[in-house]
């Protein structure tokens, strides 16, 4: 079966599964695949099978789908493809609730080099990612990744993605209820601070600004209480980025200024990131180059500061999908630098630490 011939047949089944003739369309896709020696077609193909096993909750048989279109794509060596059929393998393991191998595949597509399909996707990606963090109850990172989820749909106008992302803010904030609840039942006041800060961003990211900023003093309050900078650094983030929205800009620098200062105290390298790029905006929204220059300057030292080296062959670690070795002296190399090396210390410290057989 040529190109063109696929082609028709593969949009005669899309007329029957709309049409809700569903099984008809799979018996017809599936003769596709068996029968087509296009690439591309056989890849459409795989995506629509994925797709309606997904709708028809054959969750066991979407991964399958979704593994042979990962090949499929690998043969075609276009990073457009790899990128659709590693988000339908995210979303796959999502639905079986394998979640770490959902952000892991998520991961996958957000590293992949830039791409036409990475600004129609992206938002998908982080929204599958969010739907895994919050399934992991990981609940800031869920907020995180739903956050750019929404400012994809935004900015690309896609009202689909918007409400799903809605839909999933709504489990997001059942979950945090019910989690406040504990909280208070066994007077966990660390919880309780948790989740007023969840209560505050989501009320931040839905723009119920008056809603929002009493939780965040409310969770400051117990943040103070027990101790928590590094709580206190995220609610004084929060409370800048709501200024920023009311452009009340003056009022974010003093928030971020003071969670600056504690984020120094506690060494937190990522959080102090965050503050550097959040003062990067609002500097240059405000035209002042100087300020602005001094937070790219130390937001590129804090990046470096964080990155991560093989003591080997000096590449960053993370930029390319490769095997990692962490030694029991707990410094890192890429297993393939050890293998090579054919040492017996660590090349950093040159300790033993080298069990027989290691590499």
């Amino acid at each position: 079966m040529g190109q063109d011939q696929t082609k028709q047949q593969i949009e005669k089944g899309l007329q029957l599964y709309q049409s809700n003739q569903t099984e008809k369309a799979l018996q017809l896709w599936m003769k596709v695949l068996e029968k087509s020696s296009d690439l591309v077609g056989r890849f459409r193909v795989l995506g629509c099978l994925v797709t309606a096993h997904s709708e028809m909750g054959r969750y066991k048989e979407m991964l399958k789908f979704a593994v042979v279109q990962i090949d499929t794509a690998r043969e075609l060596e276009d990073a457009n493809f790899l990128l659709e059929s590693y988000l339908n393998l995210a979303r796959s393991n999502e639905k079986l609730c394998e979640f770490h191998k959902t952000i892991s595949y998520c991961k996958t597509c957000l590293g992949l080099p830039g791409t036409r399909a990475a600004a129609q996707l992206g938002g998908q990606v982080s929204l599958s990612m969010g739907n895994a963090f919050l399934g992991l109850s990981l609940f800031q990172k869920a907020l995180e990744s739903f956050e750019k989820a929404l400012r994809y749909a935004h900015n690309n106008d896609d009202a689909m993605l918007e409400c799903r992302v809605c839909c999933s803010l709504g489990s997001f904030y059942a979950q945090v209820k019910e989690s406040m609840k504990i909280a208070l039942q066994h007077g966990d006041r660390p919880l309780q601070a948790l989740c007023l800060l969840c209560f505050a961003d989501i009320h931040r990211s839905r723009g119920d600004l008056q809603t929002a900023f009493p939780r965040y003093d409310s969770a400051m309050s117990i943040m103070t209480e027990i101790g928590n900078r590094l709580g206190q650094v995220q609610v004084l983030l929060g409370v800048a980025k709501c200024w920023v929205a009311r452009k009340a800009l003056d009022k974010a620098l003093g928030a971020i200024e003071r969670a600056q200062d504690l984020a120094e105290e506690v060494g937190n390298k990522l959080a102090q990131l965050k503050l550097h790029c959040l003062s990067e905006s609002i500097y240059r929204s405000k035209g002042l180059q100087r300020e602005l220059r001094a937070h790219v300057v130390r937001f590129h030292e804090c990046v470096e500061e964080t990155e991560l080296y093989c003591g080997l062959c000096g590449e960053s670690i993370g930029e390319k999908n490769s095997r990692l070795q962490a030694l029991p002296c707990s410094h890192i190399f890429h297993l393939r630098c050890l293998q090579n090396n054919r040492t017996q210390s660590c090349p950093n410290c040159r300790r033993s630490s080298m069990k027989p057989g290691f590499v």
